[in-house]
């Protein structure tokens, strides 16, 4: 429900999407993603693909975390990030792409939420992303499922792909990571995304709906599926780790 444009072509770009505004609107959906990341986090983290620091704004105000790294290609939306972020003395905030500050970057752990999607060689992101991890280091990785819910939401805010588990199991191995969590995420958000994006054909999740699902629909879903691990669902949650010296 929330994402960032980021292509490693090394040039930074502008998002046209304008469903980030609304997925603000959604405190529950993001407490109950972020549960599944919040005991991997360690002290040192960066988020690639902030969009306009929802993520970010979750992690400081409920983590002890004493670094966190904002990494943000998008013209239009690193400026919102940097007016929100830019007085906590535990933000560094970087306008470009993740391979531009790996070099100088080391981490406990790295954050992806509705990030990948986006990436037309998602292999190299992943790669980049396990040089910037500490030995050990913790990869929490969101990504939309299911190919065949593709629609025009997916469309408009410029989806190249959607996950499936064993595909996205198959990248994550290839790429140096070892999964220790990988689980299919909000079941009942498949039903809503197939009637907005392959129904109504919307091109943008509006506020209201933002709010409504938020209020109404995760609170009941987040409790079942917290005792019940679905066989489909909306997302994929991935947990991978970095071997570490002792591996």
């Amino acid at each position: 429900m929330c994402r960032s444009t980021h292509s490693e072509s090394g040039e930074s770009s502008s998002y046209p999407g304008r469903e980030l505004e609304g997925l603000r609107h959604s405190p529950n959906y993001y407490s109950w993603l972020l549960q599944h990341f919040v005991p991997y986090l360690g002290e040192r983290v960066l988020e690639v693909g902030a969009g306009v620091g929802t993520v970010a704004e979750y992690v400081l105000q409920n983590t002890p975390i004493r670094e966190l790294v904002l990494v943000e290609p998008a013209d239009n939306l690193f400026p919102r990030l940097h007016a929100r972020f830019s007085g906590d003395s535990r933000v560094k905030l970087v306008h470009g792409q993740l391979e531009d500050v790996a070099s100088s970057v080391s981490v406990d752990s790295v954050i992806a939420v509705n990030v990948l999607e986006h990436v037309v060689d998602d292999s190299a992101l992943l790669r980049t992303i396990n040089r910037v991890l500490l030995p050990g280091g913790m990869f929490l990785l969101f990504v939309p499922a299911l190919p065949w819910l593709y629609g025009t939401l997916d469309e408009s805010f410029q989806h190249i792909r959607r996950y499936t588990k064993r595909g996205l199991a198959s990248r994550l191995e290839k790429t140096g990571f070892r999964i220790e969590r990988l689980h299919h995420f909000n079941c009942f958000g498949v039903a809503a995304w197939f009637v907005a994006g392959k129904i109504l054909r919307r091109k943008t999740i509006r506020v209201a709906d933002a709010r409504g699902y938020d209020r109404w629909i995760v609170p009941w879903v987040s409790r079942v599926e917290r005792h019940w691990t679905p066989p489909f669902g909306q997302s994929l949650v991935a947990v991978a780790r970095k071997p570490g010296m002792e591996d």
